[in-house]
This record gives structure tokens, sequence and C-alpha cells, in this order.
């Protein structure tokens, strides 16, 4: 039986928050006439059907966050951004991984990534401004995750959830993340709304959870007519984000952070180009650069060395690692006004992008030879794309507007591991994957019919997909067999409906399929270690994983009340499961053998409550509660085991007063527990070790926004204001029950946040 982290778990009512719901749409309809002045979620959005559209014409579960409430609510990155978001998280656990031992890649990775409905790593799709984020990578001790990203350059966050491929192609297995960012009009205006010449923004912020504090600063100019440009830059710089560990030693035992120094830059640069009304051209060039140092204390021996003589003389005496990374992006995204019999706008968007790490360990070991561990992975990605539009007014009542393009995509990756002290049969410099070019051209057509109260949405996508080795230069030999090419295609369909019920009421429902292709490292990833008699064999015959989903949803948009209810499922077939044991009893004659295979068959299933009610004025100000609650549950249906991945159910809860000068909001979250019937621990961890579970916990955070002048906002924050002491389940993973520092993994205690915000 797995042991529980310490605390009671509270009893489970996965009914009441649709039953409170069921409450305010009643109060709501029987005090308030429907409008359609729903400002906080009717924002246009573009991830829902590529191109600008009202979110709530499209018959999706769309989430959005904008630069407003990430000021508001001091969202510092990704992480904090979807905290309040329905079955949505990102994984982020302590930086406790390890250059020598057992292999452990714990927090190396930052924020690894975005996880929708269960589901995450390089099955949810990623864009900045259209462009495809670098994909994730992990071997070992070593993991590169996909947060080249800095929330200073953002103007908005969109997340699709369910399959988003029939629209953008593989990789939207689970969902869509796209981050968009500022253009020169956001800042080209006065307080009173009127055009400027000149215009930006100033920010300072400070926040005690990691010690850390950052400057950005935005300029935005009209040159002329038709020109505009814009220039942001900004820096942070943080320690280790601490924990609710209290044993501080520097050793194996620590459950209090490690020693951490991050510094992270970015720098954001654009020109619009407009020369008449029939055409708009703009160039982003785009930078993002991370560094990391850690004093790997949770690494050393205990002391005196205890054991064998083999033992003590392989002792940890030291161990620190470095990290850099950096993502540089340049675009061209243009749009034209044709009015042709084919189309009535056509836009093409030209891309490339260059994505580096490098991740170097050292450890002094007692008596044996010292490791050093430098490890490289870059991805460089050429991305082209062409899109046209027309929308047509029939005789009947009904409007068409017709979506069809082409896509094309290139990415080079290449992987290199040197270092000091290779494990036998390895000899320094090796390639885990062979140079490799992941390509994709894909043909796609969405069309939308539209009158009063209906909205119907078929679309369909064609995929060519081929992982091409470039060269097996540094990876056959050592590997025992050549890498293999593998190549394919996949079609993606998708139809959506929604019909208007009545003014302010409207129902929803789509249908989607998706797939995602493997990638090199799936594909020929090798390694051979002759010390513990293990081999992880390459796999050429992996096929695309595939989805099929299905959602029905309620949405209205009342005077009082704006709510979304939705629940869906979806199928999943050929699943890829990385490592998984195929044979060998662990001896030099017959090793263990691991392989990339498809195995799994899946099912996820759950549903969402999000929105907003407002409450109305009283004692000066308005009163308002946003809220938001999530649950899901899936199975492998081949084995009948739960799907470990997927997040306990999530409520958050807030509490708003604004008036014109400040505002603040009070806000309740509620994590339910990760029991042991909800986990597959053969998924998790190696048996005989059993998964640790995850209690519940309740948390508290107030923010408050000073708007000392129209131009001037003090923004505060105390997180976590009861210093309670809790897990996230996406960041204890992989941590066996019988772990002694599990307090390491612990969310931060009580911290306050704090932000200066001048616009000009």
């Amino acid at each position: 039986m797995p042991h529980p982290l310490r605390t009671r778990r509270p009893s489970r009512h996965a009914l009441l928050p649709l039953a409170w719901l069921a409450c305010l749409a009643c109060q709501a309809n029987a005090q308030d006439k429907p409008t359609n002045a729903a400002a906080t979620l009717r924002e246009v959005v573009v991830s829902g059907s590529r191109s600008e559209q009202l979110g709530d014409e499209l018959p999706v579960s769309l989430d959005v966050v904008n630069q407003q409430e990430a000021e508001f609510s001091q969202m510092q990155d990704i992480r904090d951004a979807v905290r309040d978001l329905p079955n949505l998280s990102v994984p982020r656990g302590p930086s406790r991984f390890a250059i020598t031992g057992p292999a452990r890649s714990t927090g190396r990775d930052g924020n690894a990534g975005f996880q929708i409905r269960g589901l995450g790593g390089n099955r949810v799709l990623m864009l900045v401004d259209g462009v495809r984020v670098p994909h994730s990578y992990i071997f070992g001790s070593n993991a590169f995750g996909r947060d080249y990203l800095s929330m200073d350059l953002l103007k908005r966050l969109e997340v699709l959830r369910g399959p988003s491929s029939a629209l953008y192609g593989s990789d939207g297995l689970a969902g869509l993340v796209n981050l968009i960012t500022h253009e020169p009009a956001d800042f080209l205006h006065s307080s009173t709304g009127e055009a400027t010449s000149l215009g930006g923004r100033i920010s300072t912020a400070w926040s005690g959870d990691d010690r850390g504090r950052g400057l950005s600063a935005t300029v935005a100019g009209r040159a002329s007519d038709s020109v505009q440009w814009l220039l942001t830059a900004s820096g942070h710089r943080a320690h280790g984000l601490q924990t609710r560990g209290d044993i501080d030693t520097p050793d194996t035992r620590r459950t209090t952070a490690n020693p951490q120094h991050d510094r992270d830059t970015a720098l954001l640069g654009k020109l619009v180009f407009q020369p008449d009304g029939w055409q708009k051209h703009v160039f982003t060039l785009e930078q993002v650069d991370k560094e990391s140092s850690v004093n790997l204390l949770s690494s050393r021996a205990p002391l005196p060395l205890g054991g064998t003589p083999a033992q003590q003389a392989a002792a940890v005496m030291d161990e620190r690692a470095e990290s850099t990374s950096t993502r540089q992006r340049l675009t061209w995204d243009a749009r034209y006004q044709i009015n042709t019999a084919l189309a009535n706008e056509v836009r093409t968007v030209l891309g490339v992008q260059r994505a580096s790490a490098r991740q170097l360990g050292t450890s002094d070991l007692y008596r044996n030879p010292d490791r050093v561990r430098d490890v490289f992975y870059e991805e460089t990605t050429w991305q082209a794309g062409i899109q046209a539009s027309q929308s047509t007014s029939l005789d009947n009542g009904w409007a068409r507007k017709l979506t069809y393009g082409l896509d094309y995509q290139s990415a080079d990756l290449s992987n290199l591991y040197t270092g000091v002290n290779p494990l036998p049969p390895e000899v320094f410099p090796l390639k885990r994957f062979p140079d490799t070019r992941e390509s994709g051209s894909a043909l796609y057509a969405q069309s939308e019919w539209m009158n009063e109260r209906w909205s119907i949405v078929p679309g369909v996508r064609l995929d060519w997909f081929a992982v091409d080795v470039r060269t097996q230069e540094g990876f056959y030999p050592p590997a025992k067999r050549p890498a293999r090419s593998l190549s394919g295609s996949a079609v993606s369909p998708k139809l959506g409906v929604m019909y208007q019920v009545r003014a302010g009421w409207s129902l929803f429902g789509n249908y989607a399929g998706g797939f995602r292709a493997p990638s090199a490292y799936q594909v020929n990833g090798y390694y051979e270690n002759l010390a513990e008699h293990v081999v992880i064999a390459p796999n050429p015959n992996l096929r695309p994983e595939k989805s099929r989903n299905l959602e029905l949803g309620l949405r209205t948009r009342l005077n009082r009340l704006q709510a979304d209810v939705a629940v869906f499922s979806g199928r999943f077939s050929q699943l890829i499961q990385e490592q998984r044991f195929i044979s060998g009893a662990g001896t030099l004659a017959d090793p263990k053998v691991f392989q990339t295979v498809n195995i799994d068959q899946a099912r996820i299933h759950g549903f969402e409550v999000k929105g907003h009610y407002d409450w109305g004025l009283w004692a000066g100000g308005r009163w308002g509660t946003p809220f938001s609650y999530g649950q899901a549950r899936g199975k492998n249906t081949l084995t009948g085991t739960p799907l470990s991945s997927v997040e306990p159910a999530k409520l958050s809860l807030g509490l708003d007063y604004q008036t014109a000068t400040w505002s603040t909001r009070l806000v309740v979250r509620h994590h339910a527990a990760k029991r042991a019937q909800d986990i597959d621990s053969s998924e998790t961890v190696k048996a005989p070790k059993v998964q640790i579970t995850v209690p519940a916990a309740t948390t508290l955070d107030w923010f408050a926004q000073w708007r000392m002048r129209k131009n001037v906002r003090l923004n505060v924050g105390i997180v976590n204001l009861t210093n309670r002491k809790y897990w996230m389940w996406s960041d204890v993973r992989g941590l066996e029950s019988s772990s002694t520092v599990a307090d390491a993994y612990t969310q931060p205690g009580r911290s306050a946040q704090l932000s200066l915000v001048v616009d000009f």
C-alpha cells in the first residue's frame, strides 16, 4: 500500500460546482436580460479557427489569459498562467537531478511544458505567433524542456483543449497552446484612447518564493502612416524555488532547495508595414536566453561514509550543474485583401527558428575518477504557410466562410554527448540518436456555415510526415545497427456545431481526430551500459499516435453570469510508451532490453466548468466571483489500469472587489487527492517500488492593484496566505512511497509578490 503524504483527506463532492453554477444561472436568468457586453470572455482569438474571431462564436473549449490578468495576478511564468484553468497544469520539480548514480532528471527541464486533460509533453502543440516551440527531450539525467519563453513579451495566451491536428497538424494530439506577442498598436494610444506617435511600458517585479527580481521595458513608435515599430527588452534573476522542507544538510537527506542561480533575458523587435488598406506585413525578431547554475548539495553522500569499500569509492563528494538555452526566431507574416472569386484574404507566413541548449554536469567522487557530462541539443526549424479565406453571404439567411491552405515545416535536430569517464562501452563524443530532419507538409480546409442560430464547422487536414536520418556519423558506430528513416501520412477530420437556444444561451459540440508522429529519439534512440547490463534498443517500426475526441458544452452570456460547461471523452490508440521493458535477465549474456513501442490504448473523460458571476455594486465598488472546476479520469483500455498522468480535480473560486482606483481578489484553490486507486505504479516507478500518493490541499491567495494614476499601477500579492504545506501531483510523479525526502517536492510556503507598471 503506498504511503500517502501527511495530511487528512477531505471528502469529495464532485457535483457541487455544477449545482452551484445551476443556482447562479437560475438567479441570473430571473434577474437579468441577455447581453452582448460580456467583455471579459468575448475576446478575439485566433487558435480556434486560424483566423481572428470572437471566442464565443467557436464550438470548442478555449481559454484566454490576457496581459491585464497576467499583470494583476502576478504571473511570473507559464506555470502561474494556468494555475486557475481546469484540467491544465505545467509540471515543475525541484532541481534534484543526478550527474552520477541512478539516472534522475527531476527539475532539470524547469517548466517542462503544458499538460492538457491528462496528456502533456510533445503531445501538446506549443506555438509562439504561430511558430512551433522546440520539442522536449529527456534521456537519463538530461532533460530539455519547452520553456524557451518570457511572459514579458506576451500579449495573451490561448489554450485550445482537445485534438487540434485538423488545423495545425502533428503534435496537436492533446491540445494547443498559442502564445501571442505584443504589437506596436497595443501601446500607441493614450489613456483616453487617442492615437499617439510614441508609447511604451516599463515594469519591475519581485517575488519572494524564489527571491526573483525582473525589469522589462517596451518602446513603440509610429514612424509614418504606414510604418510602426516596437522593441521590448527584459531581464530576470532568481534563486531556487523554495520548499516547505526543513532539513538543510548538504547531502542526500536534504529537503530544502539546492543553492541555485537563474538568469533570463529576452528581446522582441517588431516592424509593421502597412502601405495601404489592402496589405499588412509584420516582421518579428525574438530572442530568449536562459541560464541556470545549481550546487547539487542533495547529491552528496552523508558523512562519515558507510557501505562497502566499492560504495565508498563511488560516493559523491560534490556535484554541480550548469544549463544554458537560447531560442532565436525571425518571421514574416503578411496579409493581403484580394477580393477574387477564390478568396477575399490571403495570409502568408515564413519563419526560421534556432533553439539550442547545453547542460554541463561535474561529479567529484571519493576515490573513483571524477565524471563530467557535457550534453548539447539543437533544433533549427523552417516554417512556411499560405492560407486563403473567402466569406460569402447566401440568399437564405446563411453566411459561409471557407478557409484553406498549405503548411510546410522542417526541423533539423542534433545532439552530442561528451565529457570525462564514460561508462563502457561508451566512447565520447557520441550521439543518443543521429542527426535527423523531421519534416511535414499538409493540405487543410475548413468551412463555417452560420445563420442567426446555427454555426456548423466541418474541416479536414491531410498530413505527410518524415523522420529522415541525415548522417550516421557519431551514432553508428558505437550503435550496433545503423539508424533508419520513417515516413507516413494521416488524415485528421473535425466537425463543430453550435446552436443558440435563446439570446445568451447556446449549446455546442465538436468531434475531432488527432495524431502525433514519432520523434527522432523515439525511432532511433540507442543506449548500452555493460556495467548494469542494460540496452535501450531503437524501433524504426513505430506508428503515429491517434486520437478521437468528442466534446459537448453549454455557454451562457448574461448580464450577471458568464459561464462555460463542457463534458468530453477522448479515445487514444497506438500511444507510444518510451523505454518499455521487453526482455532479459540483467546479466552479461542476457541484458535487460528496453524499447519504445506502440502499446497503449486509453480513454480519458471528464468535465469542466468556468466563468464569472457579477454580484453587483455594494460598499462603493463592484463585487464578482471568477470560478473554475475541472475533473478528469483516464484508464488504459487494454489493461484496465488508471492513467497516472491525469491530474486530480482542481477548484478555483475567487472574490473580486473593484473601484475606480483599486482592485483586490481573494482566491481559494482546492486540489483533490491523487489516491492509490488512481495510479498505475508500474507506469511511474520500477517494481517492487510503489508510487507515492498526494493528499488533498486547499490554499488561499490574495492579490491587489492600486491605480495610482491612469498610467501607473502597483500590484501586490501574497501566495499561500495560510502557509499550507502541500504537493502538486505533476511534480511528484515518479517518486517512490518510501522516499525520505518527500518534503523536498513541496510547494513554496507563504510568499509575497510585488510589481510596478508604468505606461507612457
